[in-house]
């Protein structure tokens, strides 16, 4: 004789009425006790006639009072109909399906539990298995605590990483950075690549002591040796080989990733006498306008743009700042008749505005997703305000966006309004909580992708666009 088969490929006994002969009651309602978590006798009528717990289930005693009661009145509102078709589908016979229950327990908390059910006898009676789920929901609520944890951390490093890459990048100080155990040069700014006479990408890779000329080589060696030894160089004086100026050299080691570095301080000894120097506010201003990786831009009080930075031009697709001296700068940033408005409100009402998320409209009709951080300066001879354009079109476009914190308070939440739009707010706090939850059904599931969508409450169809959506794993069934 074959083995039988059930509808949902659950492989029975061979020969179920030779095996286990005549079962008694009692012995069947141990073995259902001892292998489910929980079971329900249920009346035809749908009301509960008895309730056994597992061995290790102890915390469920008050299930004890739900004898009596009709098993849809024990269950939260949208579980009722999961109820329904348990009790139809056992009395029409139909292979046995495992749904998720949602009980009400004590302080309208509620708990999960996964049931299957079978028709019990000719009394029309039906035995309902359950398994207790809340092991499987509360590691779902860790690993969410866990990635969201993770997410703020590497949000936080992110912006470190960033704040120094931008002072390193429009310091007026000539910098290089120079690995320790090679000697050679592996990052230069922008300073130190005008004080060489060479591009910044042109001196990485270098040796940093072919930097100067034979005689001050010596020099330099004793300083990469004392610094290696000590920690820390005082001042050494040198020549360059490239344009035979003197310069003093200081360094000092740190260490990242492993790895020890050289951060190496450069400055000329002697200036050129001949060349008239620009104020020191005019040349701060503009290595920062040069030099900022973002857009950078300077407007009136009423928002007509005094200079930009090559940055802004890029983003604007102009071919120099002579297009946009003088324009307003609504007519590439921000959405017409909304953007502009909160802008000006936040500045008069706070000062400032940090990372208000907008578009830009370059001339040749595309556009881009930037973040904006704003200041007003009133209080000079020339009243002015100063924007700061971060484009996210391109990381947005690839990949979800992670690394922003979700809100945790209805204050934090009031803050966002006003720099970012209500419906990127609520989509991109959507789409961050639906992402973690299908990757963590994955994870648990084992990266099955049946059982996932079981879990989340989704069809395979729906579950497999959210994948494709977000980018998570290949479009194909694991299950």
């Amino acid at each position: 004789m074959e083995p039988r088969v059930s509808h949902d490929s659950a492989v029975q006994f061979r020969t179920p009425e030779s095996s286990l002969g005549d079962l008694d009651a009692g012995f069947a309602a141990d073995l259902i006790a001892t292998a489910a978590d929980i079971a329900l006798v249920v009346n035809p009528d749908g009301t509960i006639h008895d309730v056994a717990l597992g061995p290790e289930c102890s915390s469920l005693e008050s299930a004890k009072s739900w004898i009596g009661r009709p098993w849809i009145e024990t269950v939260t509102v949208e579980s009722r109909a999961k109820v329904e078709r348990l009790i139809h589908e056992a009395q029409e016979s139909a292979p046995p399906r495992w749904r998720e229950v949602n009980h009400i327990s004590a302080g309208d908390e509620s708990f999960l539990v996964r049931y299957a059910v079978l028709q019990a006898g000719q009394n029309g009676r039906i035995v309902a298995i359950g398994r207790d789920q809340r092991v499987l929901t509360d590691a779902q609520q860790r690993l969410i605590d866990y990635q969201q944890s993770m997410e703020r951390e590497y949000a936080r490093l992110r912006h470190a990483e960033t704040r120094y890459r931008l002072l390193f990048q429009i310091s007026s100080e000539a910098v290089l950075i120079v690995d320790a155990g090679s000697g050679s040069i592996i990052d230069a700014n922008p300073a130190a690549a005008k004080l060489l006479g060479s591009g910044e990408k042109r001196i990485a890779g270098k040796a940093f002591l072919d930097l100067f000329k034979p005689k001050s080589r010596q020099a330099a060696e004793t300083l990469v040796a004392t610094v290696r030894a000590v920690g820390k160089a005082e001042r050494t004086e040198a020549t360059l080989a490239s344009t035979s100026q003197p310069i003093s050299i200081s360094a000092t080691l740190f260490r990242q990733d492993k790895t020890v570095h050289i951060l190496v301080r450069l400055a000329p000894l002697v200036g050129p006498l001949d060349q008239k120097q620009p104020p020191e506010a005019e040349t701060r201003v503009a290595r920062v306008m040069e030099n900022l990786p973002d857009g950078f831009v300077v407007t009136d009080l009423g928002r007509k743009i005094l200079s930009a930075n090559a940055a802004f031009l890029e983003m604007a697709q102009l071919v120099g700042d002579e297009q946009a001296i003088g324009q307003p700068l609504e007519r590439w940033l921000g959405r017409p008749g909304v953007d502009s408005q909160v802008l000006v409100k936040s500045l008069r009402e706070q000062g400032s505005v940090s990372d208000y998320a907008t578009v830009i409209h370059s001339e040749l009709g595309t556009t881009d997703d930037v973040m904006v951080s704003a200041v007003s300066v009133e209080n000079g001879e020339e009243p002015c305000i100063g924007f700061v354009i971060r484009s996210i079109g391109k990381r947005v476009a690839t990949s979800f966006r992670p690394s922003e914190e979700l809100p945790q308070s209805v204050e934090q939440l009031t803050e966002l309004v006003g720099r970012v739009p209500l419906k990127d707010l609520v989509r991109d706090t959507t789409d961050i909580i639906e992402r973690l939850c299908v990757e963590a059904a994955l994870k648990l599931t084992g990266d099955n992708r049946a059982s996932a969508a079981q879990m989340l409450g989704l069809s395979r169809q729906s579950l497999y666009a959210k994948l494709r959506r977000y980018g998570i794993g290949e479009e194909t069934e694991a299950g």
